[in-house]
Parts: C-alpha cells; structure tokens; sequence
C-alpha cells in the first residue's frame, strides 16, 4: 500500500512509501493479537504476593492441651491456621506469571496488529523529526501539525533519539519506541502509528527482519 509522506509541519512532501502487503494487509487474527497482549502484560507482573504459613508466624510451638480427656476439640500449637494470628493455609507464594509463546504467534500477532492500524487508516509516515536539543512545546506543535494531539501517539524510530526521546517523556499521550522493540501491546495499545519514512523504508526493504 502507498503512503504519502508529511513533513512536520502536516504537509505532503510529495513523495511515497510502500508498505509491504504482507504486514500491513493481511486478513487480521484477533485471538494471537490477544494471547500476545495477555503474554506481556502476564510477563510484566511481579508475583511477589506472599503469605506466613504456620512455619513462619510467631508462637510456640507446644502442644495447647492434651489430646484427649478435656471434652474439647483436640488442638495442636498456637500457629494453628484456625487461630488468629495463624499461618495462611493455601496462601499466595512468589511466582512468575510469564507463559510461553511460539515464536510464529508473536510475530502474527505483530503483523496482525499493524493491519488492522493499515485498515483504520492510523498510520501516519513522517519525514525524519530532528530536534537539536530536546523540545517539548516543538515536539507539542509536530504532534498538532499532524492531527494527532487528541490521540495516543506512538513514534516508531529506526534508532535511538536521545533528544527525541527525552521530549515525548512529559508529553502523556506520545510516546516513542525502536522498530526492533516493537510488540503487539504498544501497537494495539496507540491511537496512531507515526512512522518516519526511514522506518518505513526498512518495513519495505527487510520484512523479515521487522516481524524477527
């Protein structure tokens, strides 16, 4: 598919990119995109939740009162879970929630991802956003240039920007990221793609090497 490029000021350049149909046409599947997204975001929990069984609460460990004979329930010590003050039966312990996903899901998901943004003509290509020092009223003013300060923007990048970067830090709804970082939950999760033009002459020059 063809895309015009704009220039930071919103304007057409003229000029155009292709993007390759294999990853921004295809039929997209809902259900990788959603096991990819479950995947990270299981993947970013901590699993640190934990509770005291009756081994590490405090209390002695004697036994309260003889077995038999009392015409009572028989009991052990006072780190009984029945007691207050007790260990947790069952509780929580530390683990991690990441789960395991084949290598051809994610990279489905991913490509899934980006058409369905193709066919919501959320796409956005921009000639490269150079800044001198970090700006972020000037980065402000690209955003507004280009009809997308109302949306959640995500900037994908060919490499690092450092000044880049350091502006979409204090802005809340845009953000930027490297074309080898990308994943399905930054996709799904943005309004817009804004593109530079050199990202998407890498799309069109090495698809391979993007869904890697």
């Amino acid at each position: 598919m063809q895309v015009d490029v704009l220039d930071i000021k919103g304007q057409k350049t003229g000029r155009t990119v292709e993007l390759p149909q294999d990853i921004f046409g295809i039929e997209p599947n809902d259900h990788v995109i959603y096991l990819a997204v479950k995947q990270y975001l299981a993947a970013r929990r901590s699993g640190t939740h934990k509770v005291k069984t009756r081994a590490e609460v405090q209390g002695a460990s004697r036994k309260l009162h003889k077995q038999k004979g009392t015409g009572g329930a028989r009991k052990g010590n006072i780190r009984n879970p029945l007691y207050k003050g007790g260990g947790t039966i069952f509780g929580p312990k530390p683990h991690s929630y990441d789960f395991k996903l084949n290598r051809k899901v994610k990279d489905l998901a991913k490509i899934s991802a980006l058409s369905h943004k193709a066919k919501d003509s959320a796409i956005i290509v921009v000639e490269e956003i150079t800044m001198a020092t970090p700006k972020t009223k000037q980065l402000v003013e690209i955003m507004a240039n280009l009809k997308v300060s109302d949306k959640k923007a995500l900037i994908v990048l060919p490499e690092y920007n450092d000044n880049l970067y350091l502006s979409t830090r204090n802005v809340p709804n845009v953000a930027s990221t490297l074309l080898a970082d990308i994943n399905t939950y930054d996709i799904m999760n943005a309004d817009v793609l804004v593109i530079t033009e050199n990202t998407a002459k890498i799309f069109a020059e090495d698809e391979a090497e993007v869904v890697a």
